[in-house]
């Protein structure tokens, strides 16, 4: 498993658990961001600046993963994109996108964005709380778990 990161609108908190899960399992970790992004001095980690412009790092994402990558992404046209190529995509919030919930959540998207359009005032996404913050940590142990099952203890009963 690879961890790709959409890092442009990433939360620094959401970064720094996926820096120690990235060092605490050995799990190589992309950032891709149309800017410069920091990385701890690691080799499991690095950063890509993709040119400015419409869905740049998004598309160098999806070029990029094989089924088994996991991307981090509040982008849900992207979550599309890699549920459809197989990987697995988490929201800083800790909602995991699947094959089963993708297509409602992209609907509901266009939806919102159809109102916006026409003026409606729908408000933004609510704050990002600490709970999220644990709801991602959890999701993230829990997938990082699955990809790195650990061996069991010799003589165990």
């Amino acid at each position: 498993m690879h961890i790709w990161v959409d890092a442009d609108a990433c939360p620094r908190v959401i970064k720094e658990i996926l820096f120690r899960a990235a060092e605490r399992t050995n799990t190589s970790m992309t950032l891709v961001a149309n800017q410069l992004i920091a990385t701890p001095p690691t080799s499991l980690i690095k950063a890509v600046q993709v040119p400015a412009g419409f869905d740049v790092a998004d598309n160098y994402i999806v070029q990029k993963l094989t089924a088994d990558d996991l991307v981090i992404t509040a982008d849900i046209p992207l979550a599309a994109e890699v549920v459809a190529k197989r990987a697995m995509a988490l929201n800083p919030r800790g909602e995991l996108y699947t094959k089963e919930n993708i297509r409602q959540l992209l609907s509901m998207r266009d939806f919102m964005d159809t109102l916006r359009s026409s003026g409606v005032q729908t408000g933004g996404p609510k704050t990002f709380s600490e709970q999220d913050r644990r709801n991602f940590a959890n999701q993230l142990d829990s997938l990082l778990a699955k990809a790195h099952p650990q061996p069991e203890s010799i003589g165990a009963a």
